[in-house]
């Protein structure tokens, strides 16, 4: 059984996106599930959702991401010390913007092995540490 990370960009293509996007990507993550991954997300994923209903005053649109994050198939990835450090040497190492760092160290100190994200630059700082999934194309 594998770990996935979502970066915020996945969630808001699954519950924002226009319908053929939201289906291909829940369509993906209900085969992965089959095969056993476990999807994770991290509080800076929350802050990074919530952030255009809030602006918006979408009270649905935010209460289907509450939702979403107290599913409890999803694990959340507590913050922890070795998360900032982690971040701070994937900043070091590739010039990553801090949110972009962030979600990263959260999936590597969380043990995840797939990082699915719609950004294509993440892939060279993540290395070898994660396979990165590109849902959308």
């Amino acid at each position: 059984m594998g770990r996935a990370y979502l970066d915020s960009c996945i969630l808001i293509y699954l519950i924002e996106g226009a319908p053929r996007i939201r289906e291909s990507v829940r369509e993906l993550m209900k085969t992965k599930m089959e095969e056993g991954i476990e999807f994770c997300f991290s509080d800076l994923t929350r802050l990074e959702t919530k952030v255009g209903p809030l602006k918006s005053k979408d009270s649905q649109l935010l209460a289907l991401y509450d939702r979403f994050f107290l599913r409890p198939s999803l694990m959340r990835i507590a913050p922890a010390p070795n998360v900032f450090d982690t971040a701070a040497l994937l900043r070091a190492e590739s010039n990553l913007k801090t949110p972009d760092a962030l979600h990263l160290a959260f999936a590597i100190e969380g043990g995840c092995d797939e990082f699915w994200t719609n950004d294509l630059h993440l892939e060279k700082a993540a290395g070898e540490r994660l396979k990165i999934v590109l849902p959308v194309e």
